[in-house]
């Protein structure tokens, strides 16, 4: 399996679509899709049956975008950058800076 670039909890950019430059942090990544959800991107309104445990009605969710349209917002040049690797640690393509702390 391809090691992926991003990790829940990182601020990334949201590329095209609708919310397009919307900024937000991942909240979960789906790998075997090769998809994210993103806070505050890509809202859907999911309409919720009563329980006994919820009153009912029409909930406003992030739903799943692929990973290909957001990039990582690294936090020491705070601008939407591409990423790579050395020694197994993720670095800024723009600063040179390395994202994780090793």
């Amino acid at each position: 399996m391809k090691k992926l670039n991003l990790k829940k909890g990182d601020n990334v950019l949201v590329l095209s679509g609708k919310d397009a430059n919307k900024k937000g942090k991942i909240l979960r990544i789906l790998s075997k899709s090769n998809r994210v959800i993103v806070e505050g991107a890509n809202i859907i309104k999911k309409h919720q049956r009563a329980t006994q445990s919820f009153q009912g009605g029409i909930i406003e969710r992030p739903n799943a975008m692929p990973i290909s349209k957001v990039k990582l917002i690294c936090p020491r040049c705070s601008k939407p950058s591409r990423i790579s690797r050395s020694e197994g640690v993720r670095v800024c393509k723009k600063c040179g800076e390395a994202i994780d702390k090793a």
